[in-house]
């Protein structure tokens, strides 16, 4: 999302779940937050400024607020001074507590944003984090359409014009929602996660060829679409190809590679006659029942296999 300043923090997407209120440091809303960690300055206010960690947003809990209304003003006034000297990033606190005055007043010079937030240290903290690691999340740009069928986000791929704006605008119609259309932005939160979103711009419309642009949320509801969801498996559609062989048992389990992370991937060939639709959500419902450990096409080879064994058994 290019250059991350801390006014996102109260006029972006953050604003909602962190509940900040900017009360001191106008001025220094627009520096640039360039690492995604956090810092809990408890050292640095005890006059330890070793190793500190002074470019990361600072987080005041209840262990910093108690040290600072204890100690003196003297005391204060020299804290103060020092941990200001540094180009600090910005402050928040936790509990809606309000600093005093003098630190407000140095927040203020400096032009380094004070937060208040009603939640408590942990809960800030956890949702925090969740939202910095989104924001400085590795990601790629996809075209492709990511729909969430039976809870299951499916992101379908393949050639322009092969159907998957079609695809995706039946399976809306059929009680499932659209997440992105024809660009896909997908982010790998951890090792084992990636998260697909649209852009600002194209959210919740599709292009459908021979209508044009349609805002899926305005024709379908607020139901029909969600803002971003987790890829779980990818399902390629591509032209019927009579030389190719398509897999029909499903023992081949193969995978697609996204940002290092390998998503459960299938090949469904499209041609007249076929409702692709509920073959996309067949395979929803199938990748959730693996996910639970149950495995149809292995389950029923297992079968198959100890059928034979049975069967020579007998006539042996």
């Amino acid at each position: 999302m290019g250059k991350i300043t801390v006014r996102y923090f109260i006029e972006g997407e953050g604003r909602i779940d962190l509940q900040l209120r900017l009360i001191a440091g106008e001025g220094g809303l627009d520096k640039e937050i360039k690492f995604g960690e956090i810092n809990r300055p408890g050292l640095a206010l005890a006059g330890f400024f070793d190793y500190f960690a002074y470019d990361r947003i600072q987080i005041f809990g209840q262990g910093e607020t108690a040290y600072m209304s204890q100690i003196s003003y003297e005391e204060k006034l020299r804290r103060y001074s020092e941990f200001f000297s540094y180009d600090v990033l910005c402050c928040i606190f936790t509990h809606e507590f309000i600093p005093d005055k003098l630190f407000l007043e140095f927040a203020e010079k400096k032009n380094v944003p004070v937060f208040l937030s009603k939640r408590s240290t942990t809960r800030f903290i956890t949702l925090f984090v969740h939202i910095i690691d989104e924001l400085f999340a590795e990601c790629v740009t996809l075209h492709a359409t990511l729909v969430d069928v039976f809870g299951v986000g499916v992101l379908l791929t393949g050639k322009s014009g092969v159907g998957k704006s079609e695809t995706a605008l039946e399976l809306i119609e059929r009680g499932h929602r659209l997440v992105a259309d024809d660009m896909v932005i997908v982010k790998k939160i951890d090792e084992s996660l990636l998260m697909g979103t649209g852009s600002e711009i194209l959210k919740h419309h599709i292009e459908i060829r021979g209508i044009g642009i349609v805002n899926v949320r305005e024709i379908f509801g607020i139901r029909s679409v969600r803002n971003r969801k987790r890829i779980e498996m990818v399902v390629l559609l591509e032209e019927w190809d009579s030389t190719k062989e398509y897999d029909r048992l499903g023992l081949d389990e193969k995978t697609y590679n996204i940002l290092d992370i390998e998503v459960p991937y299938i090949t469904v060939p499209v041609r007249p006659g076929r409702n692709i639709p509920v073959i996309v959500e067949t395979a929803a419902l199938n990748q959730r029942l693996k996910k639970v450990g149950v495995n149809s096409a292995r389950e029923l080879d297992e079968k198959i296999k100890r059928w034979i064994m049975s069967e020579g058994q007998n006539n042996g």
